[in-house]
């Protein structure tokens, strides 16, 4: 049954396109969730969570919020009025992206048909000649208001997110059709891709799309169909940008210059991340693939300008990025308040746009960037039930504040909601980041209890993975071969355990680490040098073989670079990849005032019983922490991530 789909998926490509050349793309490439077998204690909680509550909690929510209504109406299937927001259809199609990977991992006929029916609906609401958007399909122009775009495309500078819809669309459809096969959802994105194409061009129409997400989803569309076009578009929109001056812009007040939509400057001269965080990081996710799919290397020279000075001088301990509630924004170099923004959204997509660079550069330092997002600044914003979430993420909390878009504690929702349907889709993707390969290399950047298929030079393999991370450092690979099997096996050794926090001097611990790195390779200490963040060992592999990495796990005391007022005197809990905050629930004391001696030593102790087991550290006087992105769970008070020093 596979081989006969995988001979309809062919025929249907080359039916539709014709490829000129091989397509160019990431010299290393991402290793799919659909080789891997995942059994880590960890992950597989929150996947299982995602797939079981998230993902059916969110189309639930869609339903009552009229979101999947509003494809309805649109498409005549019933009567009723449009109901939300304008930029709604992209909730839907981020979740139904998150379903298709759900699908690719553990097939469920149910939501299989869900996603069936949930597609006619989007189909029936597009327009003969491809266009989706159905706010407008509904209401007509004369009813649109200015922001959502009262004449087709004539808000897609500023606010109406009719191609920042479309870009989800065509994720969510190339993912749909890379899980099932199926081309249902692939034809409405090519439909509407066409559309945009014949509308868009150097000789056409002339836009920098307001919100940026169009130009990733091209690059997907183009690497599934073939279609050089589409690759074309991505690219023209972004050279688009740096054209303000002849732009109808809404006032932004600072942003008066086009730079809150990154429309300041054309994206090769851009050098600092400023603007909206989503858009902008969106944006260097899309200026990655095209760079990769094109060769494009002004590209990659700005976006490497870009991602030093946001590591450098933007970027939280969490992983967090977009400091500043006004604009959603980041804020000025070194500007880093604990009462920051955020966004759930800016995690995910801080996840997207270093996993690009890495496979462009192949070096450990943008993995290091990833995962400390990914267990800190990403997965705070979630509950473990699965079904509140947080839009912000704070670093301090006084016990009242609503920062949360009005509340002080994760909410089940909200009415722009692109951060719950946003993780819905993240989560069971984080398979996907565990290894890559190159033509004779295998990458493993993380550490999770897994079974990976690998095909490398026509030889098929798997490597398992035993590990508790995070919470331990040991982490054993184990590889299972018919026959011996030569390559390079290159597995990373995260910054935290050669005393580096982050890949910059924004953030630094206050003593050398006394513990070594130690490999051993069939039970036999191996020798090893670091280059580029990663252990290289080169040899034949046979079955049976195996590599035990052991990482230093104490708890760490940082401190931030002196440029960050807000912070400075201050010091930071980290154990491993994970950072700590203190709540009130624990501590007797008031947490924002705490005082922590930089002699102060934290006793790690995993409780099973707490927060679906962690370990929790504790200082020589008692005073307890948990990691941070568990803070929250168990009833409102303070909490903080930087405490006092006395040095």
């Amino acid at each position: 049954m596979k081989k006969l789909l995988s001979f309809f998926i062919i025929v249907y490509l080359f039916s539709n396109c014709t490829i000129q050349e091989p397509q160019k793309d990431y010299p290393i490439q991402s290793v799919s969730s659909n080789n891997v077998e995942l059994t880590d204690n960890f992950w597989s909680k929150r996947i299982a969570t995602n797939n079981d509550v998230t993902i059916p909690y969110c189309f639930e929510k869609c339903e009552e919020t009229s979101r999947i209504s509003n494809f309805e109406v649109a498409g005549g299937l019933k009567k009723g009025v449009f109901e939300g927001i304008r930029y709604n259809d992209s909730d839907v199609f981020k979740i139904m992206e998150g379903a298709a990977y759900s699908l690719q991992q553990n097939y469920d006929s149910e939501l299989d048909k869900y996603l069936d029916d949930l597609i006619a609906k989007v189909a029936a609401a597009q327009e003969d000649d491809g266009y989706l958007y159905t706010i407008r399909t509904i209401k007509g122009d004369s009813a649109l208001t200015e922001r959502e775009g009262n004449k087709r495309w004539k808000e897609v500078r500023n606010h109406s997110h009719e191609l920042y819809n479309m870009g989800h669309m065509y994720e969510a459809a190339v993912t749909h059709f890379n899980a099932t096969g199926k081309t249902t959802f692939l034809d409405i994105a090519i439909k509407s891709a066409n559309l945009i194409e014949s509308v868009y061009g150097p000789e056409k129409r002339h836009d920098a799309p307001g919100h940026q997400e169009i130009e990733i989803g091209l690059s997907k569309l183009y690497r599934a169909t073939g279609e050089k076009k589409y690759l074309d578009l991505a690219k023209f929109f972004l050279d688009e940008r740096g054209k303000s001056d002849i732009r109808d812009y809404e006032s932004q007040s600072q942003w008066e210059n086009g730079a809150y939509w990154q429309d300041h400057k054309p994206v090769v001269e851009q050098d600092e991340a400023v603007g909206h965080a989503v858009r902008a990081v969106y944006m260097y996710s899309g200026m990655a693939d095209v760079a990769a799919l094109t060769g494009n290397q002004e590209y990659m020279n700005a976006i490497n300008k870009i991602w030093e000075n946001v590591v450098g001088k933007k970027y939280y301990i969490t992983g967090g990025i977009g400091a500043m509630y006004g604009g959603e924004a980041f804020g000025e170099n070194y500007q880093l308040p604990n009462r920051a923004y955020n966004e759930t959204c800016a995690a995910i997509a801080n996840v997207f746009w270093n996993h690009r660079m890495f496979l462009m550069n192949g070096e450990s330092k943008y993995i290091d960037v990833l995962e400390r997002t990914l267990y800190n600044g990403m997965l705070s914003g979630i509950s473990f039930e699965g079904n509140t979430f947080f839009y912000p993420n704070v670093l301090e909390f006084d016990g009242e504040d609503n920062f949360n878009q009005g509340a002080p504690e994760r909410k089940p929702w909200f009415n722009c909601s692109c951060c719950p349907s946003n993780i819905s889709r993240f989560i069971p993707a984080v398979p996907n980041y565990i290894y890559a390969q190159s033509e004779d290399e295998i990458y493993a950047n993380l550490f999770m209890a897994s079974k990976t298929k690998f095909n490398l030079n026509k030889n098929n393999f798997t490597i398992e993975q035993e590990t508790k991370y995070p919470w331990e450092g040991n982490v054993k690979f184990i590889i299972s071969a018919e026959k011996p099997v030569d390559f390079i096996f290159k597995i990373r050794v995260p910054g935290w355990a050669q005393n580096q926090p982050v890949p910059s001097d924004l953030y630094s611990y206050i003593d050398e680490n006394s513990n070594e790195v130690m490999l051993f390779v069939n039970d036999e200490s191996h020798p090893f040098e670091i280059r580029n963040g990663y252990i290289s060992i080169q040899k034949n592999w046979n079955d049976g073989d195996f590599v035990e990495l052991i990482l230093p796990m104490q708890a760490r005391q940082v401190i931030p670079n002196e440029n960050v007022k807000e912070i400075a005197g201050k010091v930071a809990i980290e154990r491993g990849p994970i950072v700590y905050c203190a709540e009130q629930i624990d501590n007797n004391d008031e947490v924002l005032t705490k005082n922590i001696s930089t002699e102060s030593n934290f006793t790690p102790n995993f409780v099973a019983s707490e927060l679906q087991g962690v370990v929790k550290l504790v200082s020589d006087d008692g005073f307890t922490l948990v990691p941070y992105y568990a803070w929250s769970h168990r009833g409102l008070g303070e909490m903080a991530v930087w405490f006092n020093s006395d040095k």
